[in-house]
């Protein structure tokens, strides 16, 4: 590229205008970061808030200059050859730093040789990307001991909080008034999801928008795909199925596929964009649960229901989904767990099941309450768990079981904040 070009970029990227942050739930956790010698990634899907979050780094590190955004089209032509020329450029305008900001660097090739050298210069440097396979492919290739990652997703009900300027404390939830107050936020939060442009201005093409994006830029064309309509097929299906199970062979078959190796490898695709993420059924035997049936959950509920068929009609699918995305903030091991019975969520720690979760609308149903139990019940059985827990819209209540273990049935959105 041109000199003129790459300083004109620089220029324009260092003279973003500050602007109120929403402080996120990791925030603490990447400035920590900066005091240990280690590149510092943070990855997540489009718009979930990283260029934010790194420009929140920015604004309390003295150095903080060497910034550049590769979403920029006017670094289209760019290669590994220009970090060179874009590095004199840096110490040109702004003197000697020892510490630089690459926002969506996936979007370069070979761009891990270039960090790779800056780190071996004793330089700090914080990334961004927006594909989990590119980067840990760099990663753990000529990076690998030097780096330390952090996911990012959009909004937790915390954080949809904070946006909305309200605070809450373990007291708020016995007060009337202010129990009201979050479980109405709680049920906004159900539906529209934690994406901020969205929540600023309400508008569903945004979230769709957003989809195109993810699917003709993430997928398509970084993988060079041509049957569109399939993916397009089998995205909107996973979305109308979320929590429901699947194998490769039976999406192939609705699909019309020849191949189910083409299915795995669109939904790979997939959660290398953080649209979506599998979880396996649980079994000690490590062939097993590879050739078990899976289950799909959706990075986000207001996208979802922006490109599902009937997602916002079923709430125990959104609220099950909630919960999923608040184990994966927490880097849980997520597997489900299905015998004579089944159980939504089972949290591997270790080498052993740790924790036992069902997510259900309501128990006040016979039926429905016997189901979820005899399903938890099953798992505490079978990992030798002493408590269990049930996660409902808006019960509360402790079940004694006759050995004397208890299950603790409790609100979602309380669990949410209590975590």
């Amino acid at each position: 590229m041109d000199t003129e070009t790459l300083k004109m970029a620089v220029i324009s990227h260092n003279s973003i205008p500050e602007e109120e942050f929403i402080e996120r739930d990791i925030f603490d956790k990447v400035k920590d970061s900066g005091e240990n010698p280690f590149i510092i990634i943070i990855n997540g899907i489009r718009r979930c808030g990283k260029s934010t979050l790194m420009q929140q780094i920015r604004r309390i590190n003295k150095e903080n200059r060497y910034y550049l955004n590769f979403d920029d089209e006017r670094l289209i032509g760019f290669s590994i050859d220009d970090f060179q020329k874009v590095h004199e450029i840096y110490v040109e305008l702004y003197g000697l730093e020892n510490t630089f900001y690459f926002d969506e660097i996936q979007n370069i090739d070979k761009w891990e040789t270039f960090v790779r050298r800056m780190h071996d210069s004793k330089n700090k440097v914080y990334i961004t990307g927006s594909n989990a396979s590119m980067l840990s492919r760099e990663l753990g290739t000529r990076l690998t001991g030097r780096h330390l990652s952090y996911t990012l997703y959009p909004f937790s009900f915390r954080e949809y909080l904070r946006f909305n300027n309200i605070s809450v404390s373990k007291d708020d939830f016995y007060l009337t008034e202010s129990r009201s107050i979050i479980k109405k936020h709680f049920n906004q939060y159900l539906t529209t999801g934690g994406i901020s442009e969205y929540l600023m201005y309400g508008n569903t093409d945004y979230l769709k928008s957003l989809y195109e994006s993810i699917i003709y830029r993430d997928v398509i064309a970084r993988y060079n795909l041509s049957d569109e309509k399939t993916l397009k097929d089998l995205i909107h299906y996973l979305a109308s199925n979320i929590g429901r199970e699947f194998s490769f062979n039976s999406l192939r078959k609705m699909l019309g596929l020849s191949n189910a190796t083409t299915v795995k490898e669109y939904l790979n695709y997939f959660e290398n964009s953080f649209l979506v993420f599998t979880i396996l059924r649980y079994s000690p035997s490590l062939k097993k649960q590879m050739y078990s049936n899976k289950k799909v959950y959706f990075i986000d509920n207001g996208l979802t229901n922006s490109i599902s068929f009937r997602f916002s009609e079923n709430r125990g699918s959104m609220l099950e989904n909630l919960v999923f995305l608040s184990l994966k903030r927490k880097d849980c091991e997520i597997y489900f767990h299905k015998d004579k019975k089944e159980c939504d969520f089972v949290i591997k720690d270790g080498f052993e099941i740790r924790e036992a979760i069902q997510v259900t609308q309501n128990i006040e149903d016979p039926e429905t309450r016997k189901r979820e139990i005899e399903g938890l019940k099953e798992a505490m059985d079978e990992y030798e768990l002493k408590e269990g827990l049930i996660l409902t819209e808006d019960t509360e209540e402790e079940i004694v079981l006759q050995d004397k273990r208890m299950i603790i049935v409790k609100p979602i959105w309380k669990w949410l904040l209590e975590t």
